[in-house]
């Protein structure tokens, strides 16, 4: 080893251990409790100072103005720190309100030094815990309702077969509650990895026509199991994409079946991809009532659901998985313009 990498090793020791040493001791005014009497001793400390060098230098000192410019210094500082703490003092009731679970506490931010931007953060920071617990609440609410409908379903069947009624159609009641409990718990789990970012891509090449008919004909299963008269119609252009097949295969499900929700009976549900510059699109549109261009940005939040014909209801969380799967593809999912009447659906990825 040279003698110069003796001397940066040697520089780089001594910061490190400086730093050691600066986060062990006290900083200095450290047991004063209040910043208003921390400013006080500073004006005070520098005043007196500064009043010494000039006795130094000049060899005489007046004491009487000495002593009343140095009351005049304290007391402006004072009147000034008032003002200057006040958003701290917000900041501590606030955070003591947030303490008792009121969010709605914001702390006036009008200067623009570090103490203004503080207040600032303060308040971005209490509207965004305000957003998440309100989010908190309203899950538990809607996975409550959700779990309330097919348990208290599965408790009357299990009523019926203890006395003694178990015909098929009441064993099929059974099975679709349990299937709805089923896939209530599988999109909360996905749910819960995308946002963890759990989910990583598997990114691959495939056929997107042949991609696009396996997905049709699992709809149409769906589609008759769940007694509904609906047909799907797939595109058949030859066109190859890379993206994540078992995570875009989650997305056309869910806009499959929630585009066979919402069609009437003997509607025809669309499935077309393209490409278009360095985009692939893919477009899934029904013949249902539409959704009106002032609610389409909230269908892809969690439990978000319109009006479902015949009576069936999702558990809200279709659309907002697919959103989340298609941005961690790098796009954009949205609704837009389609014949009326219907919705159509469109998610843009990336070319790779």
């Amino acid at each position: 080893m040279t003698a110069g990498q003796l001397g940066v090793d040697g520089t780089g020791r001594v910061r490190v251990a400086m730093a050691r040493l600066g986060e062990v001791m006290p900083r200095p005014l450290d047991f004063v409790r209040h910043i208003k009497l921390k400013l006080g001793i500073v004006v005070l400390a520098s005043g007196t100072a500064g009043l010494v060098v000039f006795g130094v230098v000049v060899g005489s000192l007046p004491i009487a103005a000495s002593l009343t410019a140095i009351g005049v210094a304290l007391l402006t500082s004072q009147v000034l720190a008032h003002g200057m703490t006040r958003p701290l003092r917000e900041m501590t009731a606030a955070v003591r309100a947030m303490a008792r679970g009121d969010y709605t506490r914001r702390v006036r931010a009008t200067s623009r030094d570090e103490v203004g931007q503080l207040a600032a953060a303060f308040n971005q920071m209490t509207g965004d815990l305000a957003a998440a617990d309100r989010q908190r609440r309203e899950l538990i609410a809607n996975v409550s309702h959700e779990l309330r409908t097919p348990i208290f379903a599965l408790q009357a069947v299990l009523e019926n077969v203890v006395d003694g009624v178990s015909d098929p159609q009441t064993l099929r009641t059974a099975l679709a509650q349990t299937e709805r409990l089923g896939r209530l718990v599988t999109e909360l789990l996905d749910l819960s990895r995308i946002e963890a970012g759990a989910v990583p891509l598997e990114l691959a090449e495939f056929d997107v026509t042949e991609f696009l008919q396996e997905a049709v004909r699992e709809a149409e299963v769906s589609a008759v199991a769940a007694g509904r008269a609906v047909s799907f119609e797939a595109s058949n252009l030859p066109l190859v994409a890379v993206a994540d097949p078992a995570r875009l295969h989650q997305v056309l499900a869910n806009l499959l079946d929630n585009a066979a929700r919402h069609s009437p009976d003997d509607g025809i549900v669309t499935a077309v991809a393209r490409r278009e510059a360095d985009r692939f699109i893919i477009e899934v549109t029904d013949q249902g009532p539409g959704i009106p261009p002032d609610q389409r940005a909230g269908v892809f939040e969690r439990f978000t659901r319109g009006e479902r014909t015949g009576g069936q209801a999702g558990t809200g969380l279709g659309l907002a998985i697919a959103r989340w799967a298609v941005e961690l593809h790098g796009g954009q999912i949205a609704v837009v313009d389609a014949p009326k009447p219907g919705c159509r659906i469109r998610v843009a990825l990336p070319a790779r």
